[in-house]
């Protein structure tokens, strides 16, 4: 039985992409019902926009994978390279991760972005970008790319809610098969700031302090390291 593709996040454990595994809530289930549409889109682009940490790229890898599209680096592509980097493909992945577009230069070719929308405009394929802000508001010179993005289906992601970060948490926990002890999930939940990367990064924290420690998952330990966060937060420079 082949196994369903998986989606490594940088603190090294590993995610599933099935669409089952995805936790769905009111703050992403507009962009969730997107991907499920795809590929009956109105536009050629399509933007899941949101704050760090709100599952725009883990949902912009759970389409790339399902529909076999290309990942293109928004900071690399030029006109020059474009045709080769893009083949025959028609489905584009693109993540600006957190380079936020509409604050300052945009940090990509605006003509070879242009160019791209055009490319796959003519094969009549799409364009889906992960990004800090809406299209829209992307500081770009060019006119006809500020047109183009004026028309892209702008898609918002919020931060997660309680019932979605404690439903992550939960599956961060048995994904490391990790016993946890009761009022611990809530504890985190009611303290943490509220992102999945954040959620990944407390889930190894715990988990690695308790096996260096010899402790159990409990709402004591998980304090301590909270705290160890804050107090690491609040040093540094400029906070």
């Amino acid at each position: 039985m082949s196994e369903s593709p998986q989606l490594v996040f940088a603190l090294g454990h590993r995610v599933s992409l099935d669409a089952a595994d995805f936790v769905v809530g009111p703050s992403n289930s507009t962009a969730l019902a997107w991907i499920e549409r795809y590929p009956d889109w109105p536009t050629t682009l399509v933007v899941l926009h949101g704050p760090a940490g709100s599952g725009k790229s883990h949902l912009l890898h759970l389409w790339q994978a399902r529909h076999h599209a290309i990942a293109l680096d928004p900071a690399s592509i030029t006109v020059p390279t474009l045709p080769a980097a893009l083949g025959a493909a028609s489905a584009v992945a693109l993540d600006f991760g957190d380079r936020d577009p509409a604050n300052g230069p945009p940090g990509f070719d605006e003509r070879a972005l242009l160019h791209l929308y055009n490319m796959l405009g003519e094969r009549r394929g799409h364009v889906l970008a992960a990004a800090r802000s809406a299209p829209a508001r992307w500081q770009v010179a060019l006119p006809d790319l500020r047109s183009r993005l004026g028309a892209a289906a702008s898609v918002p992601i919020e931060a997660p809610d309680d019932a979605v970060l404690a439903a992550v948490l939960g599956k961060l926990f048995a994904d490391r098969q990790l016993r946890v002890l009761p009022g611990l999930i809530e504890y985190l939940v009611s303290r943490m700031e509220r992102s999945f990367a954040a959620a990944g990064r407390i889930v190894d924290a715990l988990d690695r302090t308790a096996l260096v420690e010899q402790r159990a998952l409990s709402v004591a330990l998980a304090r301590m390291i909270l705290d160890d966060e804050e107090n690491t937060q609040a040093s540094l420079p400029g906070l």
